[in-house]
């Protein structure tokens, strides 16, 4: 007979369970909040491990957008622009999307899209309120929100993979202050309708303060996403009023065009994710049957980068090694914590650094930041400048002059002689 799961929460870091739980033989339930699986959303990156998860899980259908063309641009306080590192020039080589492709890629895997294989059952407007584990089940309280039935089931294992408030961590661990760590930030991450006038259309675009900073990341093939960020230790108030007045009060000294145009368009906004900054620091990811992931285990953040690739991976290791233990459930889930947990440790000492590079957070660590970023520039120009010069050399070298005609001949093709 069939193992059976609940994975509570469909987003990136559910649907990667759900799919790799599939791949070991399980037979995963996934219940969601919301009434409708959401679409679209902010810029995400991944990285190789991401790709390679990606792979593992069998998302052959992923879609990216890196710009073909286009430019980063810093825009200092005078409002002048100049060229600067992007986020996509960070070491690792990430891959630029938005959050709905890779969703749309896990989705299309769970349907079952394979010829033969069943599809992953999803359940919205559903959330657990009850857990009650022994050492054979787990049985779990049920609601559908639309109607308020209640009722309860019994499964193998439950995966908490509802995000950075999970209910499940709540339920199976305890209460939230006890594991989320402030960083005394906010973000607001939309996708505007169209590009900043006066710049392409695949171009990026970023203006910084001590404590404030506007994004705009360019992708290829759609309309840009941006991210307005701000450091605050007042996080309750700025969940109240009108939140578009708020942001435009902190950033009202910005008067860029481009960080006006940002602002102006966050009301018509169809989607947006406006939130504090936290992450999740646990002993443990799993008691028992129930265990966190993704968000609702460790949480890296928005500034690490590495919140896509970890939710791909926490997914894929787990498929790996439940397929590894396909009998020992009171091994596994410890089994795949100790593998994912040296990559989550660095990552999160990591985004302390990205952090900087996102906001930074004082006058001093933004001066920093802006000679960091022009070195890096001109490091960057003066290697492709020597590239360019090791090219033309080897040209010159290759091809020999024949004076009498004034041609220059190179590998059997006559071009005009200097």
């Amino acid at each position: 007979m069939r193992k059976r799961a609940l994975i509570v929460g469909l987003g990136i870091a559910g649907m990667s369970a759900a799919v790799g739980l599939r791949e070991a033989g399980w037979d995963p339930v996934d219940v969601e909040r919301a009434p409708r699986r959401r679409t679209g959303g902010y810029f995400v990156n991944l990285m190789p491990e991401g790709v390679n998860a990606a792979a593992d899980l069998g998302l052959d259908d992923l879609h990216t957008r890196d710009p073909e063309r286009g430019t980063t641009w810093v825009l200092n306080r005078r409002g002048h622009r100049r060229p600067a590192l992007s986020w996509l020039d960070l070491p690792g080589r990430p891959t630029a999307m938005v959050r709905g492709d890779v969703e749309a890629a896990l989705w299309h895997t769970m349907a079952g899209r394979r010829q033969g294989e069943d599809g992953v059952e999803v359940r919205m407007a559903t959330v657990p309120l009850e857990i009650v584990r022994d050492d054979s089940a787990v049985e779990v309280m049920l609601e559908d929100v639309s109607s308020g039935t209640r009722y309860r089931e019994t499964f193998d294992l439950v995966i908490g993979a509802d995000g950075l408030r999970s209910t499940v961590r709540r339920l199976a661990f305890g209460p939230h202050e006890r594991f989320m760590t402030s960083w005394n930030a906010m973000i607001c991450a939309f996708g505007p309708p169209e590009q900043a006038p006066s710049f392409g259309a695949q171009d990026s675009i970023v203006s910084a303060r001590p404590g404030r900073a506007v994004w705009v990341f360019g992708l290829a093939d759609r309309a840009p996403t941006a991210l307005l960020t701000y450091c605050t230790k007042d996080i309750d108030a700025r969940f109240t009023g009108d939140r578009t007045e708020r942001l435009r009060a902190v950033f009202h000294d910005m008067g860029h065009p481009a960080v006006r145009h940002v602002l102006d368009a966050l009301p018509q906004a169809p989607d947006h994710l406006f939130d504090s900054v936290h992450q999740v620091k646990r002993d443990r990811w799993s008691t028992g049957r129930v265990m966190v992931t993704g968000d609702a285990a460790w949480c890296l953040n928005l500034f690490s980068g590495m919140g896509t690739t970890a939710a791909l991976r926490g997914g894929a290791e787990l498929g790996r090694v439940l397929r590894e233990r396909p009998d020992d459930l009171g091994a596994a889930p410890a089994a795949w914590e100790a593998g994912l947990r040296p990559f989550v440790a660095t990552h999160r000492r990591m985004a302390r650094l990205k952090h900087q590079w996102f906001v930074p957070t004082n006058r001093v660590l933004a001066e920093v930041r802006a000679l960091a970023m022009h070195l890096a520039v001109n490091a960057r120009r003066a290697d492709t400048e020597a590239r360019l010069l090791r090219a033309a050399l080897r040209d010159e070298v290759g091809g020999t002059c024949h004076p009498q005609s004034g041609t220059r001949r190179h590998r059997g093709t006559a071009v005009p002689g200097s």
